[in-house]
């Protein structure tokens, strides 16, 4: 499946960083080299260096920043730092995070992220490591409630914890469809009108799947740290938990 990723926010994204033809730039959401692209395409003698964990997404990018003076590195953004220095870096003009999952890991059906495709129980973003299937057949019921409830703001968590704890023990859980009816056959015939019933509970196990709360903690003060006077940190957010952290650092920052 080809990488297609619409960049949201693009023009507004580029024009927030004020590039300098001769800055040094991170992406560390690479993905399909949609704001890296417009990144590299407006330096001259400047530098771009592009994050991404997922190695289709490196693969992609790697591509399709051949040509511009671009160096890709897979790897979380939480190591930006490590991995700039690395290449010799310490400071830079800007750097650019483009939070969540990418469309193309959403329809790619084989990745499991997805609750549409009957696939894997997977949802790495970085294919290594522990997956949502993990989770769902190791964890007790206490640990999925705090999951679903915390990271997807799920209001039958501990009911939908301790069904697929229930269902587990007849059968393990493996693929996405096993797991979409189990959440749903815990929701009220009235709310499964109000979306899909498994929304929340797969954006809460992709989250804790991939530790990107912990991450994104655990990258704001580095990428700060490394910016030139005069840098740009320009960070997209899609939900509240994200954005509850970005804007509470920020206004740490800003004393």
């Amino acid at each position: 499946m080809e990488f297609k990723h619409i960049s949201v926010l693009l023009d507004e994204t580029i024009d927030s960083l004020n590039i300098k033809p001769d800055g040094i730039y991170i992406d560390g959401t690479a993905g399909g080299a949609g704001h890296s692209s417009e990144i590299a395409k407006r330096l001259t003698t400047g530098r771009l260096i592009a994050l991404d964990r997922d190695p289709d997404a490196v693969a992609t990018a790697t591509e399709r920043l051949k040509n511009y003076n671009a160096t890709v590195v897979q790897c979380n953004f939480s190591e930006m730092k490590r991995a700039a220095s690395e290449l010799g870096i310490d400071k830079v003009d800007g750097i650019l995070l483009d939070l969540g999952v990418s469309s193309y890991q959403l329809d790619n059906g084989d990745r499991g992220f997805s609750y549409k495709y009957e696939a894997p129980l997977d949802m790495r973003m970085s294919q290594s490591g522990t997956t949502a299937a993990d989770l769902v057949n190791e964890l007790s019921v206490d640990e999925l409630t705090k999951i679903f409830r915390d990271y997807g703001e799920e209001k039958f968590a501990y009911k939908i914890a301790n069904r697929i704890v229930s269902e587990r023990q007849n059968k393990k859980i493996e693929t996405t469809t096993q797991l979409a009816e189990i959440i749903a056959s815990c929701y009220p015939a009235a709310a499964r009108r109000d979306g899909n019933p498994a929304r929340k509970c797969f954006q809460a196990l992709r989250i804790a799947v991939n530790d990107e709360l912990g991450s994104l903690e655990s990258v704001l003060d580095d990428a700060f740290d490394m910016l030139n006077p005069d840098g740009v940190l320009s960070i997209i957010t899609f939900h509240s938990l994200e954005d509850r952290i970005v804007k509470h650092t920020f206004r740490e920052l800003a004393t």
